[in-house]
């Protein structure tokens, strides 16, 4: 366990969907590729429909419990699957025939060691240059690099890195010194690409927000998803100004699909575990929503 309570760290990511797939068969396991130092960035399929769908979580190292939020919801929705029950109302069956849901639970599995587990290497030089100098990590959202991977995209990659004003390897807001620099945006980008989704949701925290838009590339459905999302779970449908380079501004611009950030839990990051149940019972009905769709 870590100073945040049970909040998943890679090897109990690794070890809960070892786990998974040992209980229920029917998941699928693989990687999408390998983060800077190394580890492999897994994603698990449940579903077998034609329509694609992807979530993801913990782009950014210190919002690590959307990790356990995907998980928990994986774990619900593939038992109710395997006793033919149904998940917030829905039945299991009806969604695993019609969609294929792909979740990434850790886009940055090495930026939430250094959050959640104080690695050795935390004391290397650079990594406490980047910090301001303090051992401190547990604010620290970009990779390993020092890389915010959530401003590593081509959506006006030069205009985020300009408004961020942040030149250097950094614990938050560095753009990267081109877009898909980091191992882990390029991996996220090609599986996009090659899983042709019909929609995505990167699960961020914090204040229970859903962005659904991007420069007017957004198809006319996604404003109304969205507030279908925000009515069942209480959150607010935001249209969003002032910000590029993200995984959802990219996908929305280039695929012209409904794409969406979920800013789950309220307060300050890193958000403590004990909020998770609270989330989830959220979030989890967003999930829902989007398999139904």
């Amino acid at each position: 366990m870590n100073e945040f309570g049970k909040g998943l760290d890679y090897a109990g990511m690794v070890m809960d969907i070892l786990q998974l797939k040992e209980h229920y068969p029917f998941l699928e396991i693989g990687s999408i590729g390998r983060s800077v130092e190394d580890r492999d960035i897994p994603v698990l399929r449940i579903g077998c429909g034609t329509r694609h769908i992807h979530f993801n979580g913990a782009f950014h190292a210190n919002e690590w419990i959307t990790t356990s939020l995907l998980i928990r919801f994986i774990r619900e929705y593939a038992e109710a699957y395997a006793h033919g029950n149904s998940v917030q109302g829905v039945d299991a069956k009806q969604m695993f025939d019609q969609t294929s849901l792909w979740v990434v639970p850790m886009v940055n599995p090495d930026g939430v060691e250094l959050v959640l587990t104080k690695p050795e290497d935390q004391q290397r030089h650079e990594l406490l240059e980047w910090n301001g100098g303090s051992t401190d990590f547990s604010g620290w959202k970009a990779n390993i690099h020092g890389v915010d991977l959530n401003d590593q995209f081509p959506a006006n990659w030069e205009l985020e890195r300009t408004r961020r004003q942040v030149a250097n390897p950094a614990s938050r807001d560095y753009s990267g010194s081109s877009p898909l620099s980091e191992p882990e945006a390029r991996a996220i980008e090609a599986f996009t690409r090659e899983r042709d989704f019909a929609m995505v949701i990167a699960f961020h925290t914090q204040g229970e927000e859903i962005y659904w838009n991007y420069n007017d590339y957004e198809p006319v459905e996604s404003e109304a998803i969205a507030e279908r999302f925000a009515q069942v779970s209480g959150y607010r449908a935001v249209k969003l100004t002032g910000s590029d380079a993200g995984y959802k501004d990219w996908f929305i611009q280039e695929f012209r699909r409904p794409g969406f950030t979920v800013e789950t839990g309220l307060g300050i990051n890193p958000l403590p575990y004990s909020q998770l149940d609270d989330m989830y019972g959220k979030a989890s009905k967003i999930m829902v929503e989007a398999l139904k769709l």
